[in-house]
């Protein structure tokens, strides 16, 4: 079975006369981007690969807690009560996140990093280390309770001073919305350039717009995550973008025990909700981001009922083990199924 998801608003501007496809690709945040958009048969598009690649550079450069040397890295290791300047760009999609962990309960939270380096998920003491030892429940609840202090007095200053109070503990952690936020980037960057009709793509999140050279739009395909399923959710990528969370893509087991990447900050444990995947469509990639994994982490039922106070475009896919038979079930926003084409 084929469903189709079609955006509210479509623009009527056309695809440039003659337009020819053109691709570009690369390596980035651990991970490989790509862009295809459509170009006049005369424009001059060489350019675009190195600023395209310069555009995620800099979000690295800021944002990533991988770089030592990123901004990031550097509010991280400041000394407690000093405040630190941060980049405009750092700074709004900061606030961003911090906007959506309050907004979610703190089911999403930038400032949990300490949390998920002690699962083994950040860029120290990994997981798939053979000396990894997955931490007690004493060590959370000592890591829990620092959190708490800290992020009682965790501080931001608005523009012009753009800053950031560190008061001590607090390890920020982007990794839930700076992807989407760097798909964002070249997305305004391809428009800077007089580029309208695009589908950009970083490590499997997407955004897209205008349309291709014959006026179809980009169709891109959800994630499934049931092998044996043969319906497929085909989405019209046409001023929207879109973004995955799931259970499914890292993880480490012990003793029969599956530990999922994404950690919830209110208990400090991985996931073991039963959702399989949770997907955003949204006018923002950071929003759709951020948003799928903070719907992950409440679960199907909060999840849905924060989609539907904050009109979310949201897609569920709930699994179920009975004895060990599998099954797969799913739920819609309610904004979500007015967007199927039926």
């Amino acid at each position: 079975m084929r469903r189709v998801i079609l955006p509210h608003h479509i623009s009527e501007d056309p695809a440039p006369a003659g337009g020819v496809l053109r691709d570009f690709a690369g390596l980035s945040m651990g991970t490989s981007w790509s862009v295809r958009l459509v170009a006049a048969p005369a424009l001059v598009t060489s350019h675009l690969q190195q600023g395209l690649q310069q555009q995620l550079d800099a979000v690295v450069a800021e944002m990533s807690h991988w770089e030592t040397d990123s901004d990031l890295g550097r509010y991280n290791r400041a000394p407690a009560g000093s405040w630190q300047a941060l980049p405009p760009a750092f700074f709004d999609v900061l606030s961003f996140a911090l906007d959506v962990a309050r907004a979610s309960g703190g089911a999403c939270d930038p400032c949990a990093g300490t949390l998920v380096n002690l699962w083994g998920f950040g860029p120290h003491g990994r997981f798939d280390q053979p000396d990894f030892i997955a931490p007690t429940p004493g060590a959370i609840a000592a890591a829990r309770a620092d959190l708490a202090a800290a992020r009682q007095h965790m501080v931001l200053e608005p523009a012009p001073a753009r800053r950031a109070l560190q008061p001590g503990g607090i390890e920020l952690d982007l990794s839930a919305v700076a992807k989407g936020y760097g798909v964002d980037r070249l997305a305004y960057y391809l428009k800077s350039q007089g580029i309208a009709h695009f589908v950009v793509e970083v490590g499997g999140e997407l955004r897209g717009a205008g349309v291709k050279p014959d006026g179809q739009p980009w169709w891109v395909a959800l994630e499934q995550v049931d092998p044996g399923s043969d319906d497929q959710l085909v989405l019209a990528l046409h001023g929207l973008a879109v973004a995955t969370s799931g259970d499914y893509r890292r993880y480490f087991e012990r003793d029969g025990v599956r530990y999922a990447h994404t950690i919830d900050p209110r208990s400090g444990m991985p996931i073991a909700n039963g959702l399989a995947s949770v997907t955003v469509i949204h006018a923002q990639c950071m929003a759709a981001d951020a948003w799928s994994t903070a719907l992950t982490v409440l679960g199907r039922v909060d999840g849905l009922a924060l989609a539907e106070r904050q009109g979310l475009a949201a897609r569920f896919v709930e699994r179920t083990v009975d004895h060990g038979h599998v099954t797969y079930n799913e739920y819609l926003s309610t904004h979500l199924r007015g967007m199927l084409d039926e």
